[in-house]
Parts: structure tokens; sequence; C-alpha cells
């Protein structure tokens, strides 16, 4: 059965540039990755059992420790990465300070069969970024979620 995963994709114009909301992954194996590392905040969800729109929007605010924006948001056409999975996909116009999130946390043995649990944020960062440098910086299979806003 594929997976199915639910995000935002927010966008606002700064002196007339459209400028998109990434996020980047927390945890040892994207600390130094940024060229397709980063994403629209989402996660899985059970599309049979649970609302695409609720899911993105509790996803969001795990991920950035913020309540997503009230605003209208505009499903896109639904996204199937090379691995099958299924990518749900909302966007709306609006500006979050990116300097106050505060992601939660995940469990990981680190470094690697050490036998330690170390905790790190589910995403490290977030910023805006303009269309061209944003097709960059998201993970491929992403790229087709820009290409309907930009």
């Amino acid at each position: 059965m594929p997976k199915h995963s639910a995000g935002l994709l927010l966008y606002r114009r700064t002196h007339g540039n459209l400028e998109v909301l990434l996020v980047h992954p927390g945890g040892p194996f994207w600390a130094k990755k940024d060229a397709a590392a980063w994403s629209i905040p989402k996660g899985e969800f059970d599309e049979g059992s649970e609302d695409g729109l609720s899911a993105a929007r509790r996803e969001f605010a795990e991920e950035l420790g913020i309540d997503p924006p009230d605003v209208v948001y505009v499903p896109l056409e639904v996204i199937r990465h090379a691995g099958g999975k299924y990518i749900h996909c909302w966007t709306g116009e609006a500006d979050v300070d990116v300097t106050r999130i505060v992601s939660n946390l995940f469990e990981m043995e680190w470094p690697p069969k050490s036998g330690r649990i170390a905790k790190f944020p589910e995403v490290d960062r977030a910023g805006w970024f303009g269309i061209d440098v944003a097709m960059e910086k998201i993970h491929k299979g992403q790229r087709g979620l820009l290409e309907q806003v930009g």
C-alpha cells in the first residue's frame, strides 16, 4: 500500500518577488547537506482515516512549533515520489517568522552502533527562498510542487 504525506507550502511576496517557505531536516545525516535537502513542512498520514489538510496543518505545527497561519489554503496537484509515496500539498499566502521555529524532537542511536540514544529536532531551520533558489534547495521529488506555485 503506498504511503501518503501531507504538507503546506506557504508563499509570500517581498518587494514584488515570490518566496516560498522551506524547512531543513534535522539530525546528523542532513547536518552538512543543503542542495536538494530541504522540504515543505509535511508528514505521513492515513488517507483513509484522516483529512489531508488537517494532517498538513498538524505537521506544520509539529515541525515549526507554531500554528499554521489562518489563511485560505488551495490544494495543489498530488505528486508522486520515485519511491512511490504520494505528497498532498496545500498552498496559501502568509508570512511567518522563521527565527521563531521550535521543532519537535526524534530519537535515534547516535553515533551508529554506540548504544546511545540522542535526540534531534525534526527540522533544524526554516527559510524563505525565491523560486529559483528554492528549486535548488528542495528535494528533487518535491520540485513539482514549486512548479505549481512559481
